[in-house]
């Protein structure tokens, strides 16, 4: 079969890879010169399952007041009238209850497991190298309050079989040494064993070497500009280089993929929600990060990438701006100086920004639409790099007819009802760049 796929970030091209190992004819098109070069080019540097959750739960609302009071925020909201962030908003809030949280949590661990599990078997199976580390990623609380707070999220980790440990200061320091000077900074952490972590633009890039290898071809610096149909069928790709057809389509175009799919009659409720990373040489590695350290006060994540530390969070609301911020920049630097004074030279770090796509919910959407020929892999959030192999091996089984090894309730554009589905646009040409 002839599939498309739209997007060459690390869910675009683990689809396109596990399409080729298939036996299919796989053409890759975006906009950029490579793969990876925007939203997976420098995140956070997890692979956290352990971790996976919706940023909407109980109390988040008030938490919310307090994160934006903060002097080093780890939420902005810039002023718009854009009725998509508020409708998304609203729909967020929809889901800050326990119930939602319970079934939202158990749907991203249950995908974010299974891609942990296939990226295992893609490393032994391929020898794939991308500064990968196994040790874990370490969750540190500051406050009491955070650590008792964390009894819910423990809860789904037992009923989904995910290892965890709570430890206390001494515990925490054995894990991470480098954390001794800083140690009473915290109250204590909790573990996760089973995470994993590494340099999601190395992956990405060489997923795609090998994704040529096996036959799949890679179209860059083509830009998209709509989608057209003709009733339950997509008929092409109208792009700058012309009309490109396939068989079958597969939408990975992150936060850019509502633009395209919307005259379509699909809106998927997917917001770009902006992080900031700063990229900075180890100077010291025995006090530097071992793993993946979460300081749950910030919301920002310190891992270990080979030689460098990679710094990534912060949630801006402010649309498809790209543009860098020094007050990001900021607590990016204050959070990985608190931690490890000495383990980096911040002097010399290189300030990224990318867009999350992220649905209300949390989860992914991932499946097969009302059009036969058209399958969704967005909405992935802070989560794609965890998700992306287990995401591609899901749509390679549905394109090539087989029964996915995981369970796809709750994952499809399905859970949101008639709110996802409208009549399409009579112009099937209408201009959605991406």
């Amino acid at each position: 079969m002839r599939v498309m796929v739209l997007g060459s970030g690390v869910i675009g091209t683990s689809v396109a890879y596990y399409l080729a190992r298939a036996g299919h004819e796989v053409t890759v098109v975006d906009r950029q010169a490579g793969p990876a070069l925007e939203t997976s080019y420098a995140n956070a540097g997890e692979v956290s399952p352990g971790y996976s959750a919706p940023w909407a739960g109980p109390g988040v609302p008030l938490k919310a007041i307090k994160w934006l009071l903060m002097h080093h925020r780890p939420l902005v909201v810039k002023p718009s009238l854009d009725p998509a962030l508020w409708r998304w908003c609203l729909q967020m809030l929809a889901n800050c209850n326990e119930r939602a949280y319970a079934v939202n949590k158990e749907r991203m661990v249950r995908l974010a497991e299974y891609s942990r599990d296939c990226l295992r078997a893609l490393r032994a199976e391929t020898g794939i190298r991308y500064d990968e580390r196994t040790q874990g990623t370490l969750q540190l609380f500051r406050t009491q309050q955070q650590l008792d707070g964390v009894a819910k999220d423990i809860e789904v980790l037992r009923r989904s079989g995910v290892p965890f440990e709570l430890l206390d200061r001494a515990g925490f320091v054995k894990v991470e040494p480098g954390l001794a000077a800083t140690r009473d900074k915290f109250v204590g952490a909790l573990r996760l064993p089973g995470d994993e972590t590494g340099d999601c633009f190395k992956f990405t890039q060489e997923l795609a070497r090998m994704a040529q290898q096996l036959g799949a071809r890679f179209r860059f610096g083509v830009s998209i500009r709509a989608l057209q149909h003709s009733g339950e069928r997509l008929t092409g790709v109208e792009t700058d280089a012309g009309l490109l057809s396939a068989d079958h389509i597969v939408m990975a175009l992150g936060s850019y993929s509502t633009r395209l799919l919307a005259p379509l009659g699909i809106d998927v409720p997917v917001y770009p929600v902006k992080g900031f990373s700063i990229t900075l040489p180890v100077t010291d590695a025995a006090q530097a990060p071992e793993s993946t350290i979460m300081d749950e006060t910030h919301k920002v994540a310190v891992t270990r990438l080979g030689d460098r530390i990679r710094v990534g969070g912060t949630a801006q609301l402010s649309g498809f701006d790209l543009g860098l911020s020094d007050a990001r920049r900021r607590t990016l630097e204050h959070v990985v100086t608190d931690l490890f004074p000495h383990g980096g030279d911040v002097s010399r770090a290189e300030f990224w920004t990318g867009l999350r796509p992220m649905t209300p919910d949390g989860t992914p959407i991932v499946g097969g639409t009302r059009y036969r020929n058209l399958s969704l892999a967005t909405g992935h959030g802070t989560l794609g790099w965890t998700m992306a192999a287990g995401t591609g091996r899901v749509l390679a089984d549905l394109i090539s007819g087989r029964e996915p090894e995981i369970s796809l309730d709750g994952l499809t554009v399905e859970r949101y009802g008639k709110a996802a589905h409208r009549r399409p646009a009579r112009a099937s040409l209408q201009p959605a760049r991406a």
